[in-house]
């Protein structure tokens, strides 16, 4: 059985791994501004967050582009 992915599958999974860099930069803002604004603020629950939101699609996305999903496409010889 072939293991070729589609160019869908490509992009969800690159598309999985910047949403991981950003879960990631979103952290390291956090560590940078809590300092100054507390964890009382609203801008720090935004980046607590979006970091996990950024790392619950990275999760998803990258399982999309890494499974080896059927192709669904209709051929002569299956009518």
């Amino acid at each position: 059985m072939k293991n070729n992915k589609s160019a869908l599958q490509k992009i969800a999974y690159y598309s999985g791994i910047i949403s991981f860099i950003a879960s990631v930069v979103c952290l390291v803002l956090l560590y940078l501004k809590v300092d100054g604004l507390g964890w009382q603020n609203p801008v720090s629950a935004s980046l607590i967050a979006s970091s996990f939101f950024f790392a619950a699609v990275g999760i998803v996305l990258v399982t999309i582009g890494k499974c080896n999903l059927p192709s669904f496409k209709v051929r002569d010889s299956d009518l």
